[in-house]
């Protein structure tokens, strides 16, 4: 976990944040209300987060090549590398 706040973390110069409620079936449920309280800024619809994306900083991150990317998808090396780390 350390890692990924490392890697992903907020910084004060960020402009964009994705903020997800994952609720256990049962539990009580979270208001967005008081999340939102704590972010300034606005939801923005799950169809435009691909636009916010830093693909080049992705790239960069998971050191995918581009020849990589002409074989198959970004998505497809990110989530290869997810996995591969998470077997090791």
């Amino acid at each position: 976990i350390s890692d990924a706040f490392r890697r992903f973390g907020v910084a004060d110069g960020d402009t964009a944040v994705l903020v997800v409620l994952v609720e256990e079936e049962g539990a009580e449920r979270v208001d967005p209300a008081s999340v939102e309280a704590h972010v300034n800024g606005q939801r923005v619809p799950a169809g435009e987060l691909s636009a916010l994306a830093d693909l080049a900083r992705v790239r960069k991150t998971y050191k995918v090549a581009a020849e990589e990317v002409r074989l198959g998808t970004l998505l497809d090396a990110v989530v290869f590398r997810m996995a591969a780390k998470e077997a090791q």
